[in-house]
């Protein structure tokens, strides 16, 4: 009896692993996640209001519906100090980017990760992620050479790269 309990067992995980693909399929499309109509609303409400504003931000609010698309992963970089692993910083992302960009982006995702790991390697390497690594010129300064690196992938298309979260872990 102890020896078919193991067997049973792996007969209906298989069974009810299949039973939730059958009935869950994947989508097939990529995650875009559409800003929210409230924020929307708040932006056009001083635009009617006052038409010396609407003057003077000019292209901003005419492109003011952006898609938002997260990497699908996390960057971990290690921080080295004297030879050795002294910490691991892990990082997640999104984009700020001209809708109807996502096929585009999924596709030069892999080059698009090359590029951001290698950014904040050379920013582990310069001391970036170290003592009080989350102040806000240190932040800006990864955030614009990111914000480069993807514009040099994608192009102008890219407004923003948006740090979702930053984690620190001494070793």
């Amino acid at each position: 009896m102890k020896k078919l309990l193991p067997a049973l067992f792996l007969l209906i995980g298989l069974g009810a692993g299949i039973g939730a693909g059958v009935v869950l399929p994947p989508s097939g499309e990529p995650k875009v996640v559409a800003r929210q109509d409230k924020t929307k609303a708040k932006v056009e409400k001083p635009k009617e209001k006052s038409t010396k504003k609407k003057d003077k931000v000019g292209k901003k609010d005419a492109q003011s519906d952006y898609e938002y698309l997260k990497l699908t992963k996390q960057f971990v970089v290690p921080v080295v100090d004297a030879d050795r692993i002294a910490a691991l910083v892990t990082m997640s992302l999104s984009l700020e980017i001209t809708p109807g960009m996502t096929e585009a982006f999924y596709a030069l995702e892999p080059k698009l990760r090359d590029g951001f790991l290698q950014v904040m390697f050379d920013h582990a390497n310069t001391g970036g992620f170290d003592g009080a690594f989350t102040e806000s010129d240190n932040m800006s300064v990864l955030r614009k050479a990111l914000l480069e690196t993807a514009r040099k992938n994608l192009g102008d298309d890219v407004f923003q790269v948006l740090i979702m979260s930053v984690n620190r872990q001494d070793v």
